[in-house]
Formats: C-alpha cells, sequence, structure tokens
C-alpha cells in the first residue's frame, strides 16, 4: 500500500545562487536576520541590505530571478532592512520593506522605488497586511489595512489610500513613457511618489515596549464617551514587560474644544508670523529641506494586560476574522486569545521556538463548488525542535495532523489580497487559507494538502 504524503512540490531554488543570502550551510533560514514573504508564485527574500524576488512560472519548476533590489539606506544612522512583506491588489502588486531608522518604503516588481515615507524614528519590526471582507449575508463592514509595528508603537495605513497612491504613480509612469521622445527614452527615470498617505499612530507602552503587536478590527467606543462617526480598534501586543496587553484605540486625536483650538489658531498664528518675518527679513542663504516629522499620537487606552514573570511575548499570528490570536512566549508555550473577549481560551505546551499559521481545512466534500461554509479554521504549530508541524482545530478541537518537517524549514503563506470584498460570499472566487514549507536545504517549495 502507498505511503499517503500530505505535501504537494511547487517549484524549487535550489537551481538559483543564494549564496549571498546565506545559501549552502545549514540551517540558513534559521537567520534571524533573514526575511522571507510569500506571495501564490512568487518569493521575496531580504538581508539587512538587500532583497531578491524569485518567481515561478508554473507548478514543479525551477525558480527564477525577477530582480533584485538594493535599499538606499543611511549608512550614517546603520540603517538596514528589517521587515518585508507583499502588497497585492487587483491589478498592482508592490513590495513593502520596513528599515532600521522607522521608514516604508514601497517597491514595484521592476526595482523602482515608488514611495518613501517616515512613520516613526525607530526601527520597523512587522508589517501586517490584514482585511476582513464584507459578507453578502451579514451586517459587517469590510477593513482592509496595512500595519506597521515599532516599539512600542502602532500605526495603521487604509488600503485603499494605499492603492490610490500606487495609482497614481502607475498612470504618471504609464504617462511619461508614451510622452517621451524616441531619443532619450533609454535615460527615462521614474520619480518617487512626494504626496504623503495619511495613517493613525498609536503609542502603546504603557505595559513596556512590544515586539509584536496587530490591530485585530473595530471595536465599540467606551460607554461613558461621546458617540461619534470615529472608530475604535481593538489593539493586541506582546512583549517582555507584559505578556499580552490589549488597547482601545481612537481615530480622534482630541475632543476637548481647547485641544481643537490649539490645533487649528497655533499652526496657523507661526505660519503668519514666519511669513511676515519673511517679508521684513530676507535672506540670501538657500533652503534647506525640511526634515521629515513623525505624526502626532492619536489616543490609546489601555484595557488589560498579562503580566506573568519571567514568561515574554515572542510571537503573534492573527486569524483571518481577527477574533483569534496565536501567542508564543519565551517558555515554549502557545495561548490562543479571544480577541473580543480578552481571554487565553487554549494553551499549549512543549513547543519552543514554535511559529503558528492559520488554515482553513475542507470538511464538506460533497458540493463540487465549495464556499467559506465548507471549511473549518484549524491552526498550524510548527516545532522546529521536535521536527514537525501539527494541525489543530479551532477553537478547542482535536490535533487532526502531524507532517513531518526538515530541519531548517519555514512556513509561509501567501499574503492577504486587497479588494476582493466579496469573495467569502463568492463560490469561484473563493480561496482557503494554505500552509506552504520551504526546505531551506534541499531548496524545495511544497504545499500542505
Amino acid at each position: 500500500m502507498a505511503r499517503r504524503t500530505h505535501l504537494t512540490d511547487l517549484g524549487t531554488i535550489a537551481n538559483l545562487d543564494l549564496t549571498e543570502l546565506g545559501a549552502g550551510k545549514e540551517g540558513w533560514l534559521d537567520n534571524p536576520n533573514l526575511l522571507c514573504a510569500f506571495d501564490t508564485d512568487s518569493l521575496a527574500i531580504a538581508n539587512r541590505y538587500f532583497l531578491l524576488v524569485l518567481e515561478w512560472s508554473h507548478a514543479s519548476a525551477p525558480a527564477s530571478f525577477r530582480v533584485k533590489i538594493r535599499p538606499n539606506l543611511s549608512p550614517i544612522e546603520a540603517e538596514y532592512v528589517s521587515a518585508l512583506e507583499w502588497l497585492v491588489f487587483d491589478d498592482i502588486r508592490v513590495i513593502a520593506v520596513g528599515t532600521s531608522c522607522g521608514y516604508l518604503l514601497i517597491y514595484s516588481l521592476g526595482g523602482d522605488l515608488i514611495h518613501k515615507q517616515l512613520v516613526y524614528p525607530g526601527k520597523i519590526l512587522r508589517l501586517r497586511v490584514r482585511g476582513t471582507k464584507r459578507d453578502i449575508t451579514e451586517d459587517t463592514s469590510s477593513s482592509e489595512e496595512v500595519c506597521v509595528v515599532i516599539p512600542g508603537i502602532i500605526a495603521r495605513f487604509d488600503g485603499s489610500d494605499i492603492q490610490k497612491v500606487l495609482r497614481k504613480w502607475y498612470q504618471e509612469t504609464q504617462n511619461r513613457f508614451w510622452n517621451q521622445s524616441s531619443v532619450d527614452k533609454g535615460s527615462e527615470e521614474y520619480e518617487v511618489s512626494s504626496s504623503l498617505i495619511p495613517y493613525q499612530c498609536w503609542n502603546v507602552n504603557k505595559y513596556g515596549s512590544c515586539v509584536d503587536a496587530a490591530v485585530t478590527g473595530v471595536m465599540p467606543p467606551p460607554l461613558l464617551e461621546l458617540q461619534s462617526s470615529d472608530r475604535y480598534y481593538c489593539a493586541v501586543t506582546i512583549g517582555a514587560d507584559a505578556a499580552i496587553s490589549a488597547f482601545r484605540l481612537s481615530e480622534d486625536r482630541s475632543r476637548s474644544f481647547v485641544g481643537a483650538l490649539l490645533s487649528k489658531v497655533v499652526p496657523a498664528t507661526f505660519s503668519t508670523i514666519a511669513s511676515f518675518s519673511k517679508l521684513v527679513w530676507r535672506t540670501q542663504q538657500p533652503t534647506k529641506k525640511p526634515e521629515p516629522k513623525p505624526q502626532p499620537f492619536a489616543r490609546a487606552l489601555p484595557l488589560t494586560c498579562l503580566k506573568d514573570h519571567p514568561r515574554k511575548g515572542e510571537k503573534l499570528t492573527l486569524s483571518p476574522s481577527g477574533t483569534l490570536a496565536a501567542i508564543t512566549d519565551s517558555l515554549g508555550r502557545i495561548m490562543l486569545l479571544d480577541t473580543r473577549a480578552l481571554v487565553v481560551v487554549r494553551l499549549w505546551k512543549g513547543y519552543r521556538d514554535a511559529s503558528c499559521l492559520f488554515v482553513e481545512r475542507l470538511v464538506n466534500k460533497d458540493s463540487r463548488e465549495h464556499v467559506k461554509n465548507d471549511y473549518c479554521l484549524c491552526l498550524a504549530i510548527h516545532a522546529p525542535r521536535k521536527g514537525i508541524v501539527e494541525i489543530w482545530q479551532m477553537r478547542t478541537g482535536p490535533r487532526i495532523l502531524t507532517v513531518p518537517c526538515p530541519k531548517g524549514s519555514r512556513i509561509l503563506q501567501p499574503t492577504y489580497r486587497f479588494g476582493s470584498t466579496f469573495a467569502a460570499s463568492s463560490s469561484s472566487s473563493y480561496k482557503p487559507l494554505e500552509v506552504f514549507f520551504l526546505n531551506g536545504d534541499s531548496g524545495q517549495l511544497s504545499r500542505l494538502n
């Protein structure tokens, strides 16, 4: 009887020369400075100073180089690449890079810098792309966002605002290409988008600096607050001082009349005085380009925290709906947190250095065209010290599957795709969450069946 296999080979990166990234050494994918971001048929790998984009033309094919990007980093500040993620829209795919100085860089697949913006001075720990798709049968609004995590800081970019800047850049680039004469077509240079993407920024270091965080979704306002059209978000952070912390994030920076008056009148007054002084005392000194300044913080109200020394939070993984979060800690335990009730509903022990991803398992195999309700949510736990990946049914279900995982492997998941609003209700377009294996020693990329 043939042995059942749970993995499907998709491609390999063994044919490429990746020695600059450390390939060829045993366990090279375990390097914490090596970042990976996975899309359906593309893989972005970055070290501290450059990144490579690999792609597959079809299943089981060897990978090929798409582009090599060297960001223009500050040598004075010893700046380096600290976060990496794909941004995938309907017809646009770009790469988002976070740096140790707090800059968000967005590159095209041609290697052109589309956008550069300072989020906040500090190391960007994580770029988290998430969306809650609107269902026709449910009265819930869709929310698509990019969350930037900095120690003690959370910033949130709306997906529609990023898409506007990207579409504008691509449109201007296309217009410049067609309007350019054939003589100077070879010396074409693409300009970086000068418009800033609006975002909200919150200070969440009430219980100490965080190592990872996530905006889990929209939550109701406090009972004693005035009702308004402003949204409130729930954020969960993990760190060394507090293993788990939760905050209510407000879009409104100030509700007081005095604060609103100062925010409007004071800048206008200083602007008028500065303009008048320039008319009176004209100087011949060249004007210096103003340094970018971080955005002021919006209000973040602490809700609860879990302090259990010496437990330290290490990694946080959010479910697609944002209602569950899997948190690994320094004691080798994995906590399943209900982000609405802010209660730990399940605990696993004996999983040191583990990493988690949520995955969907098909349970209703009768219908030909599967919809979201045909799948159940599960949690994939990669235990590198045990050399296995376990699949557990949520929330309190049993362990469904145990798959051997070679040493030096990583589990990956394609990034969220923006713009698919009704994908959860469309039977033909719904794609379940899947988990992929990247074996660093053999270079093989596989999908978990």
